[in-house]
């Protein structure tokens, strides 16, 4: 049914936050549907999120993925429920709108170790689901510039921006000029204003899937009960 997997951090359902992400992208992936976008004027806001929407609003912990030969979708669940009920969620100080290279994202304000604690065992602990990369995918992977340690954790852990190389985000854009993206921020900014983004707690983690069509969509939710 899906094409590759991932696990992510989505806000929770019908929250603030999850609606504007929703909407800001054009994609619900909780309900797996298309969503209309704000009116911004002076901001094409389909085109600015033109690279994210697929995936919807989320931060990666694991990401996406093929399973591997052999293994099934049960048992991954079942790996991924082990996982989430020995672990504690995680609160941040909170989260903040900011620009990482060209794009736009949520990232978090304070420290970030039990997130980057939570999200490497989840690699290590589900790398037996996922099949090893493609040479296309490796080549994809390398045309951007690698350090040699992010190209060693491509690798073995299929993605080079893990444990040590981890950074959290939740993505609003894509790669952006300099003028849209100041356009596009100043406009997050207003939108982000009413919605409580400080302490930000992280409860539990979502398994997704992708469709035929390259879209995402919850699979399910697992609460952190550790």
């Amino acid at each position: 049914m899906y094409t590759r997997y991932a696990i992510y951090h989505t806000p929770e359902a019908g929250t603030p936050l999850a609606e504007l992400g929703a909407a800001w992208l054009g994609w619900d992936s909780a309900q797996g549907s298309a969503r209309a976008h704000p009116n911004i004027d002076g901001v094409d806001v389909a085109a600015v999120t033109a690279t994210p929407r697929k995936y919807g609003f989320h931060g990666t912990i694991k990401p996406p993925f093929r399973l591997a030969e052999g293994c099934s979708i049960d048992e991954m669940q079942g790996a991924l429920a082990t996982v989430c009920a020995d672990t504690a969620p995680v609160t941040l100080t909170g989260l903040q709108l900011a620009q990482l290279g060209r794009f736009l994202a949520l990232v978090p304000t304070g420290d970030a170790n039990d997130l980057g604690a939570l999200a490497a065992r989840v690699v290590q602990d589900l790398d037996t689901f996922r099949a090893p990369l493609s040479e296309a995918e490796l080549s994809k992977r390398r045309t951007r510039r690698l350090s040699p340690a992010q190209d060693a954790y491509l690798m073995r852990w299929g993605y080079p921006y893990v444990l040590d190389q981890f950074r959290f985000h939740m993505t609003l854009s894509g790669n952006l000029d300099k003028a849209t993206a100041q356009q596009a921020e100043a406009a997050l900014n207003q939108l982000l204003t009413p919605i409580a983004l400080t302490p930000y707690r992280i409860a539990g983690l979502t398994l997704l899937g992708e469709d035929a069509e390259g879209m995402f969509h919850h699979i399910h939710h697992y609460a952190l009960t550790g």
